[in-house]
């Protein structure tokens, strides 16, 4: 008589990667983490799922495991140094601007509106791009050099797994979108559709429509994630752990010009997803209390997942679990929106190592359930 154990089932699970600059570099560490702790031997991703910055780290760790690479967190890896001010030039164009827009910030020099299609700007951004990498400027160029977008088309769309879905806001429609690899043939517009800020970079065309940023959209996308229009009823995840850049809570009021716009932009980088999570506590409830028939619990998946993250409901009863790997306190103190466009390698670094640290104690906590 065989006595061996039937293999145990891996948990599904979803990562969500919130955006926020070049402090995504926080999520490319703590994905770097997961990865490097063989975190798919124990959990079945079943997608993966980003916004901005979170949305190149979402899509370079997709391509990674769809590909089979034994070692898919060296693209970020790789991509993360590429994306650093390396040269001196670079370095001191960098610092310029970061050190200027922490000027202004403060009140101490006045802003000059502008936009990516004035001749000022694309005169200035043509001018210092003669002097630097041609990728420190070209997002596209260096998201073609860690990702084969030809190898991508020749997979086409479909229902392999992890899903990628990655969130950008359609300016004409006004609508929120989530491009998705069940439906889409990823190309580099998908991706810096998502990352394309309005102040810095012009509107992606995609489809025959224009997108803007996905900061406006999902931050992450969380919600389509659980639906299995969007990913499959056999790929509802169980969890989805969110890499979570813009902190919750502040210890104080701010009250300097500076203090109030970085405040600001923390609301409104984490107003979708806690807009999100908050529906999905009101399905919890309803859940619980047994208002689904069962053929409908049966059909949207609702039994395969567990609860909420602190602050929403706790009762192990829930059906969806949604924890948090945040930066560490002392970190978030220290950072301030211009931080968010800060190239200096010393930040980038920074931030992958407290990722990398925050993820490993993330893992370390959840081993026990």
């Amino acid at each position: 008589m065989d006595t061996t154990p039937p293999p145990q089932r891996r948990p599904r699970i979803a990562i969500a990667c919130q955006g926020g600059g070049s402090q995504t570099a926080f999520t490319a560490g703590a994905l770097k983490a997961l990865l490097q702790a063989d975190v798919a031997k124990d959990f079945h991703i079943v997608s993966i799922t980003g916004t901005s910055g979170g949305a190149i780290c979402a899509a370079l760790i997709w391509y990674g495991l769809r590909r089979g690479d034994p070692r898919p967190w060296e693209r970020l890896e790789s991509f993360w140094q590429a994306n650093t001010a390396q040269t001196p030039l670079e370095m001191a164009f960098n610092d310029s601007v970061v050190s200027t827009l922490r000027t202004v910030s403060r009140g101490h020099l006045p802003v000059i509106n502008t936009s990516p299609a004035t001749p000022m700007m694309q005169m200035l951004t043509g001018f210092t791009a003669l002097f630097m990498r041609p990728e420190f400027f070209d997002l596209r160029m260096l998201l073609e050099r860690h990702i084969d977008f030809d190898e991508v088309a020749r997979w086409g769309a479909g229902t392999d797994v992890p899903n990628l879905l990655v969130g950008a806001v359609d300016i004409l429609a006004g609508q929120l979108r989530v491009f998705n690899s069940r439906n889409e043939v990823f190309t580099p517009e998908h991706i810096m559709a998502s990352c394309a800020v309005p102040s810095i970079f012009p509107a992606v065309e995609v489809e025959g429509s224009a997108f803007w940023d996905g900061l406006f959209s999902d931050n992450p996308p969380v919600a389509e994630a659980m639906q299995a229009r969007f990913v499959g009823l056999e790929n509802i995840p169980e969890e989805i752990w969110v890499i979570k850049i813009n902190p919750t809570r502040s210890s104080t009021v701010p009250v300097a010009p500076e203090q109030i716009g970085d405040r600001r932009n923390q609301l409104v980088g984490n107003m979708s997803l806690f807009q999100q999570l908050h529906a999905i506590d009101w399905l919890n409830e309803l859940y619980a209390q047994g208002a689904f028939r069962p053929e409908f619990v049966a059909s949207a998946g609702l039994k395969t997942a567990i609860r909420l993250p602190r602050g929403f409901d706790d009762d192990p009863q829930r059906p969806w679990h949604i924890p948090f790997i945040e930066m560490s306190a002392g970190l978030q103190r220290e950072l301030d929106y211009e931080s968010k466009l800060d190239r200096n390698p010393q930040n980038i670094t920074m931030l992958m190592q407290d990722g990398e640290r925050q993820a490993r104690a993330f893992l370390k906590a959840r081993a026990p359930a």
